[in-house]
């Protein structure tokens, strides 16, 4: 039995998947498995990978179900019991599962084992992310408290986890009646219960660059992730009540782009912490000039310049 399960969910990507394939073939450790879910790839993903031949590799393909569903069924797939998460435009360095796989040794019981990351916001502009000011840039161990060390940059990126099956599976896998945020609800409720072991060592690029934004129908159907579920607990975790209270901003100010008052209400009602002043001015501006500064966000990204209003 291998080591390591790497799950990678694909639909779509051919113009990533052969260089995030080759990036798993390439790591220095080599016990494990790679499961690929092609759900339904309308374009040459299947084709690309298809071509690869490694005994490592198993392909099973499904009719177009989305990534919660897909990467479940690799879980379920799964033949170790410890599991890798990759993302078909993500992209690892030799030395990740190296590095994941000794923090296991070094810290068995956790629920999360996770990597520093790189964050590609356009294709010559890459951010490394910081877990300031909970653990330094060099910390390696277990993390004092991970929502804490997530307000400046999330943690709980799936390209950069290896989980034990046994404590996804605790938690249900990841909530296929969502469309959006699927893994930040998993990860926050496995950070509830569990200890989470971060490395020192930067071994994972997040390609943000690529964009994966909610539609308005989407939103209006209500399938991303019912912040109210947090609400008892964070009442006595104060820095999990600052992570969550940062996406009830983020998900109030889309709801307030797309008219959606009342739904933007009720996240800003539960809202404790301060807003912070950027947030504050967005929230007073109509709609449309909303919508005319998201797309000036996203161009400006695309140009190597990022900022959030969130902080």
């Amino acid at each position: 039995m291998p080591k390591i399960s790497v799950v990678i969910p694909l639909y779509n990507k051919e113009n990533f998947i052969k260089e995030t394939l080759d990036s798993v073939l390439q790591q220095t450790f080599t016990d494990f498995e790679i499961i690929i879910i092609n759900d339904g790839s309308t374009d040459n993903s299947f084709k690309i990978i298809s071509q690869f031949v490694d005994d490592r590799i198993t392909l099973y393909n499904q009719e177009n179900k989305g990534v919660s569903k897909t990467r479940n069924v690799g879980i379920e797939y799964a033949k170790s019991d410890l599991i890798a998460f990759l993302d078909a435009d993500d992209y690892w360095y030799p030395n990740h599962l190296e590095e994941l796989i000794r923090l296991h040794e070094d810290f068995p019981n956790c629920g999360i084992y996770g990597s520093r990351y790189f964050m590609k916001i356009s294709s010559n502009n890459i951010l490394k992310t910081s877990y300031l000011p909970a653990v330094s840039n060099d910390y390696r161990g277990v993390l004092p408290d991970y929502f804490l060390a997530s307000l400046r940059s999330r943690v709980g990126l799936t390209s950069a986890l290896m989980i034990p099956k046994r404590i996804v599976l605790q938690f249900a896998c990841f909530n296929t009646s969502l469309n959006g945020h699927e893994d930040l609800e998993l990860f926050t409720k496995i950070a509830i219960e569990h200890q989470v072991a971060v490395t020192n060592s930067y071994t994972v690029e997040y390609n943000f660059a690529v964009e994966n934004q909610l539609s308005k129908i989407q939103f209006l159907q209500n399938r991303i992730i019912n912040l109210d579920q947090f609400l008892a607990i964070e009442k006595t975790k104060p820095n999990l009540k600052k992570f969550i209270d940062l996406y009830r901003l983020e998900y109030a100010l889309q709801y307030r782009i797309i008219g959606a008052y009342d739904k933007s209400k009720h996240l800003l009602n539960h809202i404790s912490t301060k807003t912070p002043i950027k947030a504050r001015i967005l929230f007073n501006l109509p709609p449309f000039l909303l919508r005319f500064l998201l797309k000036t966000k996203r161009y400006l990204r695309k140009k190597g310049f990022d900022f959030t209003v969130y902080h």
